[in-house]
């Protein structure tokens, strides 16, 4: 099970009001309804939340979640990215007084109930006692280094690690059906591209076996790209490209390229980074 985190007591005059919350994979309803699925679907252990409180301010909200693993802690973690790193455990964001970052398995929220003078130092300082309370880091997905990086156009905060097709949808809609046939056994990373200032997908997906890939891909051809008549590579009606090919395991996408030269040469920098036997 591994040792928990520490927690911090206060924090720039904000302490603790020596209460917990503590929700598991049944009750974690009770504590977000509505967004428990998304958290399921990352393998949720369990949920620590306290409150710290200062007089005449707004108290501040401290969220500890416990992931199946580090790669689960960060899938949750940049589903919702999208404000810059602060530098606090292995990635973080803050924005709009709301602070999210991931370390090890645990993945951490600290917010305030309100504005008030010195509220986001409060939090941050938070966050970093909390990064230090972790006692472990942890690796991220593996698949993000198959990764073309920055020097290729790759936008990091845009990269999205799923495990669900109904999270893939609801961050870039492919279709109603799982045609890519995404399980509890499949990873899939989603990122976006800035090529010539312009911006496209690419979707790389990781399958227990190639047999498995291989029927996905024939499955996301015959479905998403059926004009394409099987050659993986076809152009939109908004003039884009469409391109997707599988490498042993591994499904590659491109969505939306400006020039097909532009996915070619996205794929095949992938298929570079990928290991020739799978993982």
């Amino acid at each position: 099970m591994g040792q928990e985190i520490t927690w911090p007591s206060a924090a720039q005059g904000w302490e603790w009001d020596e209460k917990n919350l503590a929700y598991d994979s049944r009750t974690i309803f009770d504590y977000i309804d509505g967004a428990g699925e998304l958290y399921l679907a990352y393998n949720f252990q369990n949920l620590i939340v306290r409150r710290f409180v200062k007089p005449g301010r707004p108290a501040i909200v401290a969220e500890s979640y416990r992931m199946g693993s580090s790669e689960d802690a960060f899938g949750i973690f940049s589903y919702e990215r999208q404000d810059d790193e602060v530098g606090i455990g292995q990635g973080s964001e803050f924005g709009g007084g709301f602070l999210r970052f991931w370390k090890g398995k645990y993945f951490i929220s600290v917010y305030a109930e309100g504005e008030g003078p010195e509220v986001n130092k409060a939090i941050l300082d938070l966050g970093h006692q909390f990064a230090r309370g972790v006692p472990e880091e942890g690796p991220p997905p593996n698949l993000i280094s198959c990764l073309p990086g920055t020097e290729a156009g790759l936008i990091a905060k845009n990269i999205r690690y799923l495990r669900h097709y109904v999270l893939l949808n609801q961050r870039f809609f492919i279709a109603n059906q799982n045609i890519l046939a995404l399980t509890k056994d499949t990873e899939a990373v989603l990122t976006q591209y800035w090529v010539d200032r312009k911006k496209f997908h690419l979707l790389l997906i990781r399958y227990p076996t190639a047999d498995l890939a291989e029927r996905a891909l024939q499955s996301f051809k015959k479905s998403f790209m059926p004009e394409a008549e099987g050659k993986g590579v076809l152009q939109t009606e908004d003039q884009k490209w469409t391109m997707a090919r599988r490498q042993e395991k591994f499904v590659c996408i491109v969505f939306g390229a400006p020039q097909k030269k532009d996915a070619e040469k996205l794929i095949r920098g992938t298929e570079a980074k990928l290991p020739r036997r799978g993982r």
